[in-house]
């Protein structure tokens, strides 16, 4: 992006940006945009730009919603708008903030990508792309777990194989139960089904080959340590990788996926809610729009009249 032509005055405010403020190069070339079409749009209403009132950002601000701008991108404006009469307030040059309390409109908020059930079955079923027995148990036991458990990949990663007073989670195989410290640590304990149950005794079974004997994590890396967030990203990527599926996947998908299935089936929200470890179910309701684009999708292929609906 080539860098936008400002007047003096301007050009000050974004030295001021760069040297004493130290903001990223990549920031100042999105603030030089911002405040270039500040210019711009008080040259158009012939206003000098230390005059702009409340209203005037305000009907700026809808031109730039007009011409297609997003949420966040007029947010991104606003926010260079209000920094530079901030800093104009300070040096005695402006009596007031225009842009103060004038927000951007609200981005919609993306729904959670989750894995069909087809998806996520495959998945789980798919061998590890390793030629070791011992790595493919401990992929397929970290699959099993997030999908099968619903895990966030901090609380998959921070499990044990025994539990221990300086344990943040461990797994409790006779009682096919997982305990895990969520967010606010919090804790909350998740059942594990029975393809889950199979995967960890076979990895349990063989992590002493990889794990050194003073590592208390349940899932090690091939050192022998703790596994990391970022290598479970890549294991599981690979792994959907090898299985074909047409998405990235990463973990918290899975954990999307598990919430999205068990609401279809079981329709218990409050019941999800505590799986999950959400404090508020408002968290939670998000799945039943999943829910429903399900029952749409279903609807469409299924019903002989659900071609009026296009």
């Amino acid at each position: 992006m080539a860098a936008a032509a400002l007047d003096d005055e301007l050009e000050r405010y974004v030295r001021h940006l760069t040297v004493e403020r130290r903001v990223a190069a990549r920031t100042l070339v999105l603030y030089r945009s911002a405040l270039a079409t500040l210019a711009a749009a008080a040259a158009r209403d012939d206003l000098p730009l230390r005059e702009a009132q409340p209203h005037h950002v305000r009907r700026w601000t809808a031109r730039l919603r007009e011409q297609g701008l997003g949420p966040r991108s007029i947010a991104l404006t606003l926010s260079a708008w209000r920094g530079l009469y901030r800093w104009w307030g300070r040096e005695g040059l402006v009596a007031h903030n225009p842009v103060d309390g004038i927000r951007a409109p609200k981005a919609p908020k993306p729904l959670p990508k989750a894995l069909a059930v087809d998806q996520a079955v495959a998945l789980a079923q798919q061998a590890p792309p390793t030629d070791s027995p011992v790595l493919a148990a401990r992929d397929q036991c970290i699959v099993e777990l997030l999908y099968g458990c619903g895990l966030r990949v901090a609380e998959l990663v921070g499990l044990d194989a025994v539990a221990s007073h300086t344990a943040a989670g461990w797994v409790d195989a006779p009682d096919a139960t997982v305990h895990v410290l969520g967010k606010g640590r919090k804790r909350r304990s998740v059942p594990v089904g029975g393809p889950a149950l199979v995967a960890l005794s076979r990895w349990l079974a063989l992590r002493g080959e990889m794990a050194r004997a003073d590592e208390p994590a349940l899932l090690v890396s091939q050192r022998g340590t703790r596994l990391s967030a970022s290598q479970v990203r890549s294991r599981l990527g690979a792994l959907a990788q090898s299985a074909g599926l047409p998405t990235h996947v990463h973990p918290h998908m899975l954990r999307h996926s598990f919430a999205s299935h068990l609401l279809q089936s079981s329709g218990d929200l409050r019941a999800v809610q505590e799986l999950l470890g959400h404090a508020s179910i408002a968290t939670t309701q998000v799945y039943t729009q999943l829910d429903h684009q399900h029952l749409a999708r279903v609807y469409d292929a299924a019903h002989p009249r659900a071609k009026r609906r296009g």
